[in-house]
């Protein structure tokens, strides 16, 4: 996700294309399309299972708990967009137009939040409000009140996961729509200026609506990662299709329903990608047409307008990052021995396991479908590769089964032969073992990987291949001895981001892991849930840790193509 940020914020699409159309190789066409359609399986085995009868479970889920996955799913979209939209827009604005206090540390401070999972900021919100917790004993011991006598809000309920989401989410919308605010021309706005436009009429009249699609698909990023949360939803007991799948599959057994709501749940996808691609169009169509860079006319507040504008801006970031890793880390140094344990190690070290190991698979399979595109740049290779690389739009337990059921049926599959011609059983060779984890992860990530590779080779001219074609380099040798090294920065980069995904992920993890193999989201998700957060302040302080190397690589990323611009201005 993180990637499909830099690179809008860079050319305000992922899919680049190619000058020219290059002579390929059928082969590697032809391994394109067999990766994407590898990667496909989930997709296709949910969308296939719609229809497959489930006896009366279905009919069981759509009298009871049906409605309440699709009303709290609603509820959800419309309370986070509406949350991002305020915060990711306001922010923005005020951050690219403006000059007030700290306006200069806002640009990367509002990233921050990107670093923090949803789920932990439920549990960590959850243990801060609770009746015993600091705030409120603070409130009584200044009071004297005791139980009854004041009225507090309920965190873990609807509303409190639209809060904590939205605090959380708003980066997305906050990084395009200042990009967007970054490419507007000037002109404009000194225009409406000059017509006695003042500068609330400038922002509503002229630059939010050319900023509209920017918003639109920083929004569907943010509602897909709404509806992929688990964590959250399930800690303040809100029924969604997440925890409705995971209990559907785990509680009841049933996996052909679990299936069907996972169906379900792609109805609300589909929507999203159809926004997002609609965006994109559209943020491409303005692009096109812009004109040369010019610095932007800044305004600068004083007084009370000013200072509302740093505390607008100050909430977002103390309340999305600075008091969940302050809670964290007081918690951490409290319970130091039973947060960082023998557990912590081994958890870390399965963590770290499946995240390298995913990490250099998505790079490769990345690696592939790029340059397969690169050499046969056609209608299929291309509609092969978006296939391939969708996977970033589709929940993690959407994704979990779609796995599962296939690799299920293999396993059963084969020790049934086994049983039956040699009398021994394979047991499970696909499912539940770390195969399908990883296999999960580089489904969800491969855009990641994807994004990134097919930018940094997109900069490489066609000349290159050709002089190394003269040189006698085959197509392969020319990815090894020419290619890869020149992208050695990018690759690199493509890797780190997905392995910090992949140590974020916690739907797929918590479904296609292995028995008894846990990983730090795992862990963290567990204790919270038994209400021993002390304890799992470790290792969700490692996962914020590590969720800030993203954050630093989108911020360079910014500041460099400001730079750029400004200079070329």
């Amino acid at each position: 996700m993180i990637r499909n940020i830099i690179e809008m914020t860079r050319s305000g699409s992922i899919w680049n294309q190619y000058g020219r159309k290059k002579g390929g190789s059928k082969w590697w066409s032809a391994l394109t399309i067999t990766i994407a359609l590898l990667v496909g399986i989930p997709v296709f085995t949910v969308a296939a299972n719609i229809f497959v009868s489930s006896g009366d479970v279905w009919q069981h889920l759509a009298s009871t708990v049906l409605p309440a996955y699709v009303m709290n799913s609603i509820w959800l979209m419309l309370g986070v967009g509406t949350g991002v939209f305020v915060i990711g827009v306001g922010t923005a604005w005020l951050v690219t137009m403006c000059r007030f206090p700290g306006s200069s540390w806002f640009n990367w401070l509002l990233i921050l939040p990107m670093a923090v999972p949803a789920y932990l900021m439920a549990y960590t919100y959850t243990d801060f409000l609770a009746y015993t917790g600091p705030l409120q004993s603070f409130i009584r011991e200044l009071t004297g009140w005791g139980l009854g006598d004041y009225w507090f809000p309920n965190v873990r309920s609807l509303g409190g996961a639209i809060i904590m989401m939205s605090f959380v989410f708003f980066p997305y919308v906050y990084l395009l729509t200042r990009a967007a605010f970054l490419e507007q021309s000037s002109s404009l706005l000194e225009a409406g200026r000059s017509l006695g436009a003042t500068p609330s009429q400038g922002f509503y009249k002229i630059a939010l609506p050319l900023a509209r699609p920017s918003i639109a698909a920083g929004m569907a990023l943010a509602l897909m990662e709404t509806l992929n949360d688990f964590g959250t939803v399930d800690y303040f007991g809100v029924q969604t299709f997440t925890t409705g799948i995971y209990r559907t599959w785990f509680g009841l057994g049933e996996r052909a329903a679990a299936a069907q709501l996972a169906g379900f749940l792609l109805i609300f996808i589909l929507f999203l990608i159809l926004l997002e691609r609609w965006s994109r169009n559209k943020m491409n169509v303005k692009q096109s047409g812009a004109g040369r860079y010019k610095r932007l006319f800044i305004y600068n507040l004083s007084g009370w307008k000013a200072w509302i504008s740093t505390i607008f801006c100050s909430i977002p970031v103390i309340g999305g990052f600075l008091i969940p890793t302050a809670i964290l880390l007081d918690m951490m140094i409290a319970n130091f021995d039973a947060a960082v344990d023998a557990r912590f190690v081994q958890y870390s070290l399965n963590t770290i396991l499946v995240a390298i190991i995913a990490g250099f698979t998505a790079l490769a399979v990345a690696l592939l479908m790029a340059y397969g595109v690169r050499l046969s740049p056609n209608f299929l290779t291309k509609a092969s590769t978006r296939i391939g690389s969708m996977g970033y739009a589709i929940p993690g337990s959407v994704i979990a089964v779609g796995i599962l059921i296939p690799f299920g049926w293999l396993d059963n599959t084969i020790d049934g032969w086994l049983r039956s011609t040699f009398g021994i059983s394979s047991g499970l060779l696909l499912s539940g073992t770390i195969f399908a984890l990883v296999f999960a992860y580089v489904v969800r990530f491969l855009a990641v990987a994807f994004n990134t590779v097919e930018a940094s080779l997109g900069k490489i001219t066609h000349s290159m291949d050709e002089a190394a074609e003269g040189m006698g380099y085959p197509f392969g040798k020319i990815l090894g001895k020419v290619h890869m090294p020149m992208m050695s920065g990018s690759l690199f980069a493509a890797i780190m981001l997905v392995i910090v995904d992949v140590i974020k992920e916690l739907p797929a993890t918590i479904i296609v892991r292995p028995f008894n193999f846990d990983t730090l989201a795992v862990q963290v998700y567990r204790l919270a849930s038994d209400e021993r957060l002390a304890e799992s302040s470790g290792a969700a302080l490692a996962i914020i840790l590590v969720g800030l190397l993203p954050v630093f690589i989108l911020s360079k990323s910014i500041a460099r193509t400001r730079k750029v611009k400004e200079n070329s201005g």
